[in-house]
Order: C-alpha cells, then sequence, then structure tokens
C-alpha cells in the first residue's frame, strides 16, 4: 500500500508542470479573446504567454501575501513586460518641470477659511466625460489637460463637451511633443493663445501625432481665461482646488502594481519621479482613510473601470507617487464663443460630394486622377485598398481577407470582429457590412 502511495505521489509531481502549463494556456485564450489580442505569430504568442504567466504570478503573490488596502488583476496589460508598459503608456515630460512656473504665478494660500466638503465627486455632478484610452502613444498630458478644460467649461457654461486631444497632440508643438510626451500647463497656454479648441467628435483621436489640422485649429468651441499652479507638495491648496474644479496632476504611474492595479485605495510603494499625467475628479474616505478619485486616460479595462482610487493624507507632503507635485488647472469666467456654422458637405472634387461626417473614397483612379467617388458613412475613415470597404479611424488597418478592421496597441494588434452580413457591391463601413 504505501508503494501504491509513493507512485501516485511521484506521478502527481511528474505531471503537474504539464496541468500548470495546460491552465496558464487555456487562461491565456480566455484572456486574449476578453481583451481582443490577436499576435502576429505562434512565437510572439507563446513569448507573449510567458510574459503573462509572470504578471499572473506577481498578481496571484500580492493578493494573497501582500496586506495591502489594494488588489491586482490580469488587466488589459497582462500581456506586456513592465519594460514595455512604461515605455508604451506614459508621457509626461519630467524635463519640462522646471519651465512650468514662467507662464503663471501659483496660487497660494487663502487667508480666508474655505469650508470643504467631506467628499467630492465631479463625475456625479456631469463634469466628467468617459474614461478614454491613449493607447501607445504618449499623450497623457494632452488627455488630462483637456478632461481639466471638460470639467470646467461643465461648471461654467453648463454643458459638458468631450475636447480634442488630437488637436494638442498636433498643433501644440511650440514646447510639448506630441506622443513623445508634453506639460498640462503647456497645452492651456496652448489654448489661451489659440483662443479655444476644438471638440473630440470633429478632431477625433488617431492614435498618433498627424499634421495639424488647419481648418480644425480654428474651431474655437471651448476657451479658457488662464491656469493656475498648485503650490508642489501643498495637499491643502490642492484639496481646495478639487473641491472647485477637476484638476490635472503628474504621478509616478510606471510601478508594477500600477500597471495591474485594479481596486481598492493605492498606496503604493511608488516612486516621486513623476512621469505620467492624470486627472483627479474628487476625494472621498473609506474605513477612515483617505483617497483621491483620479481618472486615467488607458481605457476601462484597466482599474476600476478607467479610475483609480489614491491614497491622500499619507503623512508625506509630495503625496502617494508624487501626486502633490504637480498640480495646476485652467481658469475660466468668459463665456465660449458662438456655435460655428454647421460643416458643409464634405467636397470630393468640384463635381462630387459626400455627407456630412461622412468620408470621400476613391473607387477609380487614373494617372492619380480620381474619376469616380462613393461615401464612406463613417467621419474621417480610412478607406481600403480594396476600394470596397472602410474602416473607422481608431481602427484604422484594413484587413478585408479576415473581415478586420484592426489597430496597433503596443505589442500587439487589436481586433474588432466581424461577421459576414451581405454582399460587398455596395459601398460602406467594413464594420458595417460585416455586422461587428
Amino acid at each position: 500500500m504505501g508503494l501504491f502511495w509513493s507512485l501516485l505521489i511521484l506521478s502527481l509531481v511528474v505531471n503537474l508542470p504539464n496541468s500548470l502549463s495546460s491552465f496558464s494556456s487555456d487562461r491565456f485564450d480566455t484572456w486574449c479573446k476578453q481583451h481582443g489580442k490577436t499576435y502576429s505569430s505562434e512565437q510572439e504568442k507563446q513569448y507573449r504567454l510567458k510574459v503573462f504567466e509572470d504578471n499572473y504570478a506577481f498578481v496571484t503573490h500580492h493578493n494573497i501575501v501582500a496586506n495591502s488596502s489594494y488588489t491586482l488583476s490580469l488587466n488589459a496589460f497582462a500581456d506586456l513586460t513592465h519594460h514595455e508598459f512604461k515605455a508604451f503608456r506614459l508621457g509626461l515630460s519630467s524635463s519640462n518641470h522646471l519651465k512650468r512656473f514662467n507662464f503663471r504665478p501659483s496660487i497660494e494660500e487663502s487667508s480666508g477659511v474655505m469650508e470643504i466638503p467631506p467628499s467630492v465627486d465631479w463625475r456625479k455632478s456631469g463634469a466628467v466625460t468617459r474614461v478614454k484610452d491613449q493607447g501607445s502613444c504618449g499623450a497623457c498630458w494632452a488627455f488630462s489637460a483637456t478632461g481639466a478644460m471638460e470639467g470646467i467649461n461643465k461648471i461654467v457654461i453648463g454643458s459638458l463637451v468631450s475636447l480634442s486631444e488630437q488637436e494638442l497632440i498636433d498643433c501644440d508643438r511650440s514646447y510639448n511633443s506630441g506622443c513623445d510626451g508634453g506639460l498640462m500647463d503647456y497645452a492651456y497656454q496652448f489654448v489661451v493663445k489659440n483662443h479655444g479648441i476644438d471638440t473630440e467628435e470633429d478632431y477625433p483621436f488617431q492614435g498618433g501625432g498627424k499634421s495639424c489640422n488647419k481648418g480644425k485649429l480654428k474651431r474655437h468651441v471651448v476657451t479658457i481665461d488662464s491656469y493656475t499652479d498648485v503650490p508642489p507638495s501643498n495637499e491643502k491648496i490642492l484639496l481646495q482646488a478639487v473641491a472647485t474644479q477637476p484638476v490635472s496632476v503628474g504621478i509616478c504611474g510606471s510601478e508594477r502594481a500600477f500597471q495591474l492595479y485594479s481596486k481598492g485605495i493605492f498606496n503604493g510603494p511608488c516612486s516621486t519621479a513623476l512621469d505620467h499625467a492624470v486627472l483627479i475628479v474628487g476625494y472621498g474616505s473609506e474605513n477612515g482613510v483617505d483617497y483621491w478619485i483620479v481618472k486615467n486616460s488607458w481605457g476601462t479595462h484597466w482599474g476600476m473601470d478607467g479610475y483609480i482610487h489614491m491614497h491622500r493624507n499619507g503623512g508625506n507632503s509630495e503625496g502617494v507617487c508624487g501626486i502633490n507635485m504637480l498640480a495646476s488647472y485652467p481658469v475660466k469666467t468668459s463665456p465660449n464663443p458662438p456655435p460655428p456654422p454647421s460643416p458643409a458637405p464634405t467636397k470630393c472634387d468640384i463635381f462630387t460630394s459626400c455627407s456630412q461626417g461622412e468620408t470621400c473614397c476613391c473607387t477609380s483612379r487614373i494617372l492619380g486622377i480620381c474619376f469616380s467617388w462613393k461615401c464612406c458613412e463613417l467621419d474621417s475613415a480610412v478607406c481600403c485598398n480594396d476600394h470596397r470597404h472602410c474602416c473607422p479611424h481608431d481602427y484604422p488597418i484594413c484587413d478585408t481577407k479576415r473581415k478586420q478592421c484592426l489597430k496597433l496597441s503596443g505589442n500587439g494588434t487589436m481586433a474588432k470582429g466581424l461577421e459576414n452580413k451581405g454582399s460587398y457591391n455596395s459601398w460602406g463601413s467594413l464594420l458595417e457590412v460585416l455586422n461587428m
């Protein structure tokens, strides 16, 4: 009997690695389907599986062993190494920190007594737009700046308008560097000097830098008058500012635990070397622990639907991850300009036009001259080379053979699954024709 049990245990030990490997592979396949991940080769997929397994071990160890106020998960970044994550998802220009005070004087602590509410959540006031996704473009500074301007516009004017990060990425080039980094103060200065900024709907995010659209640049839908810097490492004044409007801040967002954050009050450990920009949209307390409500720009598959609670009143003047060190917000007292006239139909050539919000796509070209046009029913769409289909601007790669519109996302390719619904004879969005 003893020999039997010894052989059984030995058999289990020998087969355990294969069982665990099969478990990890199945979990990874499920994760890929959940997040729409595909890879260029089987070799690449196997490499990503190894990265996934390493992150799984890190997440499991933290959640089981660590006595922490927050938990981690296998979120949308679980197939990225820590180095890749830092390279793809940040974008605050730390070299610019010393220049920020050249523009506007920082506010000083009010001599009067300002009554601070015990909690604030600007989402509940309708002053926060949906969570956006900067992708692999290092323009977190633009998303943080637009978020703050969207907030103050709603508070002062009463309407919530989603503003164009792409305009800042493409056109704000005096000091900022598009997807290679920037600073919120420079974005505010750009909007003040330009007498306004366009909407996201009219000038949508393209996932990367493009040439500045001078026509869109002239559409001044929302304006600000100036901006204000919060004194560094002064949490009391920062709290006063957040009590009145959403505030842009710099943080260290490159820690591995930040990459895989899921829920709870994040308290580090993390550096105060600022490399990422986010937006504080409120504050509160839970079980006697104070926190900031922070909106990120990594999509809704990270954190708590794109948000994180970060520890507040921790006793460190710089704040967790340096959140108190680089805060600023736009100032607005003036009304916005009158709405611009409705856009005219999209002109394809002197004889042909498409309706407003559609894209002209050439179906017949000779010697570089288009002789036949058809209209894609998507705004700012990508016309496919088969001259029969188009893809939305945020999934700009046409793959008509596999019936997909694709976009590159850091290490892999994001795809939208499609089904063949009908004929390809009539022009239309590939997504519509194939019934995504």
